[in-house]
């Protein structure tokens, strides 16, 4: 099994990186309604969307500067 294949939902394991790329965001495990919430509010549909998503990407870079979780 590769490394992004325990990443994801079981029904989407077989699928390469590219495909899961493109794939809707139940591939990360997320319910259909989380889902549907996060397409609603923010228009992420796909694993890349929600990866290169602005508010992700200041999200991690303020984690990231802070350091772990004290």
């Amino acid at each position: 099994m590769g490394e992004h294949q325990q990443q994801v939902a079981k029904q989407h394991q077989r699928m390469d990186v590219d495909e899961l790329a493109a794939a809707p965001l139940e591939a990360l495990g997320l319910t259909s309604s989380d889902a549907a919430a996060l397409k609603q509010a923010l228009g992420i549909q796909t694993v890349r969307e929600f990866a290169e998503h602005r508010l992700d990407r200041r999200a991690q870079a303020i984690v990231n500067l802070a350091g772990p979780n004290p």
